[in-house]
């Protein structure tokens, strides 16, 4: 059975920067949270950092792969570095997915470490630009498919995929 690597925050785990969750309601996720699928963690609690903790942001929006190869930083709004906690928690991530044969990870949209779609541009101002967190940068360099709260459906339809059966060979051509 596949396992699916999932952001703790959407378990209703209170990992969250400020002290929270963002549980989902997602019907699939609850199914695949039944059949024992899923292994919650959360790369920023993993990586060293407090619950509550003061949010986060890539500096220029420039997205986690800029930080896993050290030309972008991850700061707090006060300036302090915390580049080296998200890091950490990346490869932490990675070495839980690899752990539990992970191929399909379902992460928190948004977040420094996490999103898959969109990051903060690094003002703290609200703003969303196209990106990738540190975490989902790291897992997909690692071929494990990344998807957010939003897109459950997809990863179900990914599952499949790698669940089925080959099709039987027929031999040398």
């Amino acid at each position: 059975m596949e396992k699916i690597l999932v952001s703790a925050c959407l378990m209703g785990r209170k990992v969250r920067y400020d002290g929270g969750a963002k549980t989902s309601g997602d019907a699939l996720l609850a199914r695949w949270r039944q059949e024992g699928r899923l292994v919650p963690f959360c790369p920023e609690v993993s990586g060293g950092l407090p619950v509550p903790r003061p949010p986060a942001e890539i500096e220029g929006g420039a997205g986690g792969a800029a930080v896993l190869e050290g030309a972008a930083r991850v700061l707090t709004a006060d300036g302090a570095d915390v580049t080296g906690e998200f890091l950490a928690g990346a490869r932490a991530a990675l070495e839980a997915a690899r752990a539990a044969g992970v191929r399909i990870a379902i992460l928190k949209e948004g977040s420094p470490s996490c999103g898959s779609l969109a990051v903060y541009d690094g003002a703290f101002q609200g703003r969303l630009l196209p990106g990738r967190g540190v975490t989902t940068a790291l897992l997909e360099r690692h071929g494990i498919a990344v998807f957010n709260e939003d897109r459950v459906a997809e990863a179900g339809v990914r599952l499949g995929e790698l669940e089925r059966p080959d099709p039987p060979s027929s031999g040398p051509v």
